[in-house]
């Protein structure tokens, strides 16, 4: 079978998407004699997870280490979730590591996160590497990634999402994602407030806990910013080239576990000023040159799309701001439109290809259901492609074209590359 066609079997493997729970998947990793032997990083939370383990990965690899990386979901390809050396696992290479987990099972059922989980993991434990970075997938501690001891948890920002598996206030689901700390390990917290649960778990577990605000800080102005944390600290450093003003509190995050972790993966000043400089992560607020302007973000939940209307709101002056949106059913839809409709004039919602997604003519609805001044004239596409195509050719070369929501409605635009936009009114 080719890769396509093992994803398609593993996904009839088990009679539901979302299983939560380590009983399964440490059954089948004790028959797999999965284990790491060396330093583990592992990154939770509900909005910044990606940047972290992109800035963690571009600084380690400045630092001349084999780094190892697993993030979900991907954008384009699978292969994306697996990262050797800063390049996708081959075809190759995952499907002798699915045939690998699947001689293991032994009638154990895996769900699909769970089974390709299991052979990531196998993927960067054999291989020739320095440090492995893992993202949890959705909680923290009941997700399959969690059965990794990592020697360091970082958890980013904080909040409602997922409520169905993880609970329904800040302190349930903060408790979720502090599960994947470890005694006497590192626990950096960059979330400026964070839930009461994550800080007792850390000093019920005695957790080596990094909060900031109190073991590190940083600071800045409009041309650089600096870090202090116990006994280190940096200045003079260049922004991340991952843009928006949350990078900032990721970054800090991420120089703090490096700062923590120094005994075992040292790192220099200057890998630090090249991984900031030169770290890159696809639909994170993307800015794609072109006229109109495009810009590309996976941000799905109310917290991140308060994130990303501020930053759209930074970048100055647009006529008019066409945005595409396409979502799951389980995200709070009312809320996301809410937030980001001060910067939106016009929508363009679209269908996506999984059953777990909410129907464009469904998010028409709720954006008839708002308050008048929060409702904007709307269209219904079965795709992201034929929204944006609409988008552009509505657009004025001055105008600005937003794509966000769920990683299927920016990966079906980058999936034929990135693209150039020249709105057709240039023709002319």
């Amino acid at each position: 079978m080719n890769l396509q066609e093992w994803l398609e079997k593993i996904e009839g493997f088990h009679p539901v998407e979302i299983d939560m729970g380590l009983a399964r998947v440490q059954e089948v990793a004790k028959h797999m004699g999965l284990g790491f032997k060396v330093p583990v990083i592992m990154v939770a939370g509900t909005n910044g997870k990606g940047s972290t383990c992109a800035l963690l990965e571009a600084i380690l690899g400045q630092s001349g280490y084999r780094v190892g990386l697993f993030t979900s979901p991907h954008l384009v390809n699978f292969q994306e979730r697996c990262r050797l050396e800063e390049e996708s696992v081959s075809e190759e290479g995952l499907i002798k590591a699915f045939e690998f987990v699947q001689s293991h099972c032994k009638g154990t059922s895996l769900t699909y996160f769970e089974f390709t989980t299991l052979a990531i993991l196998h993927v960067l434990s054999t291989a020739e590497l320095d440090v492995v970075v893992l993202e949890v997938g959705l909680g923290g501690r009941l997700d399959a990634v969690n059965i990794v001891d990592a020697d360091c948890a970082i958890l980013t920002s904080i909040d409602m999402d997922h409520m169905d598996y993880l609970g329904d206030t800040r302190e349930k689901i903060g408790f979720e994602k502090a599960g994947i700390m470890r005694a006497q390990k590192v626990a950096v917290v960059s979330d400026p407030m964070p839930p009461q649960s994550v800080i007792d778990h850390a000093q019920s577990i005695g957790a080596d806990l990094w909060l900031v605000g109190k073991d590190f800080n940083y600071s800045g102005d409009q041309q650089q910013w600096a870090w202090r944390g116990r006994g280190r600290g940096y200045s003079g450093l260049a922004y991340p080239a991952l843009r928006g003003a949350n990078q900032l509190i990721n970054a800090s995050g991420v120089l703090a576990a490096l700062t923590a972790l120094r005994p075992i993966l040292p790192v220099t000043a200057q890998a630090i000023r090249n991984g900031l400089a030169m770290v890159d992560l696809p639909g994170r607020f993307q800015i794609v040159p072109g006229r109109p302007q495009l810009v590309l973000d996976v941000a799905h939940n109310p917290h991140a799309v308060a994130a990303l209307t501020e930053n759209l709101d930074a970048m100055g002056f647009f006529p008019k701001t066409h945005a595409v949106f396409g979502a799951m059913k389980d995200k709070d839809i009312r809320a996301i439109l809410k937030r980001v409709a001060v910067v939106v004039d016009e929508w363009y919602f679209c269908d996506l290809p999984t059953p777990r997604a909410i129907k464009a003519h469904e998010l028409a609805q709720i954006n008839a259901e708002l308050p008048p001044n929060q409702q904007k004239p709307f269209h219904v596409f079965s795709d992201p492609v034929k929204a944006l195509n609409e988008a552009l050719a509505k657009a004025e070369p001055t105008d600005r074209i937003v794509v966000f929501g769920s990683f299927y409605t920016v990966g079906a635009i980058l999936s034929h590359g990135l693209p150039s936009l020249n709105a057709p009114h240039l023709e002319n």
